[in-house]
């Protein structure tokens, strides 16, 4: 005896293992691509900030050097909520990354623009 099961996204009735949920693979993502929504829209933003964070740095050292003031990143839109890594110097200051590109705070309106070797590892 077949027992026909409704699938959630579509509506079809399909048959298939006992476990199984959706009538196709295309079902299965629309539900799943649904449900995370959410989190993928919020790791958008963070991405498109990080990248355009990285943008900022690597325009102001090409235009300015390595010595900025810190109300230049914010005229930009520079966001100093997201970086990717930090780094400690031997000094004990810290650096902040937004991938190769970063910056140290020197003083409380001074920074320094550091870029730094990204080694792939194949």
């Amino acid at each position: 005896m077949k027992v026909y099961r409704t699938c959630p996204v579509c509506g079809d009735q399909f048959t298939g293992r006992i476990d199984k949920r959706f009538c196709t693979d295309q079902c299965r993502a629309e539900f799943n691509n649904y449900v995370n929504r959410d989190a993928i829209n919020m790791i958008r933003r963070i991405n498109s900030t990080l990248r355009k964070n990285r943008r900022i740095l690597a325009s102001l050292k090409e235009e300015c050097g390595n010595q900025i003031c810190r109300d230049q990143l914010l005229e930009r839109g520079f966001d100093f909520r997201y970086v990717t890594s930090l780094q400690t110097t031997h000094s004990g200051s810290m650096c902040y990354y937004c991938y190769e590109q970063g910056y140290e705070v020197l003083e409380k309106n001074s920074l320094t623009l550091l870029r730094r070797e990204i080694q792939l590892h194949v």
